[in-house]
C-alpha cells in the first residue's frame, strides 16, 4: 500500500491533473428509466484504457440488458472536487440521474487544498444531489504518507464522515485490494491497469447492487451513445 501511495503523489504533476479528456456528453434518459452516474476524475475516465476497459464500462457484466437503467459515465480526467462542485447542477439538469457515484476529491488532496474546501466542495455536490432526490454512493480515496499523517488522516476521514452525515452508501477506498501491487498499474505506475478494472468494478458493485431495487433490469449504455 505505501508503494501505491508513493506513486500516486506523482498524481497531481504528471498524471490525473489535466490528462485526458471528459467523457462525450450525453442526453438526458427517457422518463421511466433508471438512470446512474458516475461522476469522477480520471479514474473513472479510463485514462490510458483501451476503449470499453475502464472499471465504469465494465459495469456492464454485472448487468442484465433490459433497457430499463443507463449507466452514464460523466467523469473528467483531471478534474477537482472545486470543479465537480461547478458541474454538477448542470449534469443533474441534463442526465437527470436516480443514483450518482461520486468519484472525486483525490486531485484536490494532492495539491494540498485545505481540508475544509475539500469537505466542503464534495458537501456541496452530494447536497446538490439530495436536493434533487437522487441517491448517492461516495467512494473514498487515500493519500501517500508524505502529506503527514495528520493531513493523510484527515482527508481519509472526509468520506466517511460526509457518509454518516448524509446517511450514503460508501465506498471506503476505490483501489482497496491492489493499490500497492505494481503489476495493476500503467507503465506510468500511477493510473490502474485493465487487469485492475474489474477489482475497482467489484469494490464499487458490493454497494451500488445494495441501491438498485432490481439489478437485473438494467442496462448499460457507453457514453456519447444516443438513445
Amino acid at each position: 500500500m505505501k508503494n501505491f501511495l508513493v506513486i500516486l503523489y506523482i498524481l497531481s504533476s504528471i498524471g490525473v491533473a489535466g490528462s485526458g479528456a471528459a467523457a462525450p456528453p450525453e442526453p438526458a434518459t427517457t422518463a421511466g428509466t433508471t438512470t446512474i452516474m458516475v461522476f469522477g476524475d480520471s479514474l473513472s475516465a479510463g485514462y490510458g484504457l483501451p476503449h470499453n476497459a475502464g472499471w465504469v464500462s465494465l459495469l456492464k457484466r454485472r448487468l442484465q440488458i433490459k433497457s430499463q437503467a443507463t449507466l452514464i459515465n460523466n467523469s473528467i480526467s483531471g478534474e477537482t472536487a472545486a470543479g465537480g462542485r461547478n458541474r454538477i447542477g448542470q449534469a443533474i439538469k441534463t442526465h437527470r440521474p436516480d443514483i450518482v457515484v461520486i468519484e472525486l476529491g483525490g486531485n484536490d488532496g494532492l495539491r494540498g487544498t485545505p481540508i475544509e474546501s475539500i469537505r466542503d466542495d464534495l458537501e456541496a455536490i452530494i447536497e446538490a444531489c439530495l436536493r434533487n432526490k437522487t441517491a448517492v454512493l461516495l467512494a473514498g480515496m487515500q493519500l501517500p504518507p508524505n502529506y503527514g499523517i495528520a493531513y493523510t488522516q484527515k482527508f481519509q476521514d472526509i468520506y466517511p464522515q460526509l457518509a454518516k452525515r448524509h446517511g450514503l452508501k460508501l465506498v471506503p477506498f476505490l483501489l482497496d485490494g491492489f493499490g500497492d501491487k505494481r503489476e495493476f498499474f500503467q507503465a506510468d505506475g500511477i493510473h490502474p491497469s485493465a487487469q485492475a478494472q474489474e477489482k475497482i468494478v467489484d469494490n464499487v458493485w458490493k454497494i451500488l447492487k445494495t441501491m438498485i431495487k432490481s439489478p437485473e433490469a438494467v442496462a448499460y449504455e457507453e457514453p456519447g451513445t444516443s438513445r
